[in-house]
């Protein structure tokens, strides 16, 4: 049975660009287009579609205002189409604390993106949507998180391990729920969650709100320490080096070259780099999402001797990265989401 998708733009042009991408793929159909929510929610109520694009701004009642009474009222995947501004970027974080599953960008038409790979990408996100779980992590449009799990001043005694995170739909909540159980004074936490570059540093900047540590977009040549949470920028890949000085003996690196599996930063570029220089001192962590980057480099992490981590079934949006990295033998021990980071400061933990 083929995908229903319900699309949701203001601009007439956009609805039919996403409609005509997404009835391409043979096992989805757009059973209708709505340009505002009033409309939407009665062809949500007459169509019954199994997926919603939905814009984040809108007129009358803008995305996050209608995202929020339909995943109280009538819960159901929604994929946000955003514009790439700060402001698009911040609201989407928002969204997704709300439940939407992922987003994607709206096309461009720089040369940045081919329309061919757009529309690959767009169709791959919603049939994701489609068999994702839906969790409402957050109780209004305010974005107000709870507090640190972990007290800032437990002592814990840190082994110098170094903790390799890579996430993709879905990551972004799963991220932030990790964060929210580690201390300010944390092992040192390189993270890649695949996301456009105008994202990262929006994303970042609200980690830094919400956690107790210092929660940073990765530059090139930071040096890693404990504490300190770098993601990585969405315009380049991100791998540790050795360096001079510093507590750990690393820095990052950050390099514009060709998308791994598809994508760019790539989990694969930091768990290889990881599995090089940092080896039996390393603890890598792989969460929900779609694909398997990552699984190939975990794996080689375990193999150097690493501590690995996946995030369970049940816990998953999306159970794709962490159930490959499974099935090839590269996770050590599988764990739910509200566990994984007292199992990550027990690995990290000399005590």
């Amino acid at each position: 049975m083929k995908t229903r998708v319900l699309v949701v733009d203001d601009s007439a042009l956009m609805r039919g660009l996403l409609s005509e991408m997404i009835a391409q793929a043979s096992d989805m159909e757009v059973v209708g287009a709505a340009p505002d929510a009033q409309i939407a929610r009665e062809m949500i109520k007459a169509l019954n579609p199994d997926v919603l694009t939905l814009d984040v701004q809108m007129p009358k009642m803008d995305g996050l205002e209608f995202l929020d009474r339909l995943m109280r009222l009538r819960p159901m995947p929604v994929v946000m189409v955003s514009a790439y501004t700060q402001a698009g970027s911040e609201t989407t974080l928002k969204a997704l604390e709300l439940g939407a599953v992922d987003f994607i960008g709206k096309p461009r038409a720089d040369g940045i993106q081919s329309m061919e790979d757009y529309a690959e990408e767009l169709v791959d996100k919603v049939r994701a949507a489609k068999g994702a779980k839906l969790r409402r992590l957050a109780g209004s449009v305010s974005g107000v998180g709870r507090q640190p799990l972990v007290a800032r001043s437990t002592p814990w005694g840190w082994n110098g391990k170094t903790v390799f995170l890579g996430a993709s739909t879905g990551g972004t909540e799963a991220i932030k729920e990790f964060l929210l159980g580690l201390p300010a004074d944390c092992p040192p936490v390189l993270i890649v969650q695949h996301m456009p570059e105008a994202f990262t540093a929006s994303f970042a900047r609200r980690l830094d709100g919400l956690c107790a540590p210092r929660v940073v977009e990765a530059g090139d040549g930071d040096k890693i320490e404990p504490g300190t949470v770098y993601i990585a920028p969405g315009h380049s890949h991100m791998q540790i080096k050795r360096t001079v000085g510093g507590m750990t003996g690393y820095s990052t690196e950050l390099l514009a070259t060709p998308a791994v599996n598809r994508h760019r930063p790539a989990v694969d570029v930091l768990f290889d780099s990881a599995a090089s220089l940092v080896g039996a001192k390393a603890v890598g962590v792989i969460l929900t999402g779609m694909g398997k980057d990552g699984a190939a480099g975990l794996l080689r992490m375990r193999q150097a001797g690493a501590r690995t981590f996946g995030q369970d079934e049940h816990s998953c949006v999306v159970y794709g990265m962490p159930r490959e990295a499974f099935l090839i033998g590269a996770v050590e021990e599988q764990c739910s989401l509200d566990d994984m980071a007292r199992k990550v400061m027990q690995a990290c933990s000399s005590r």
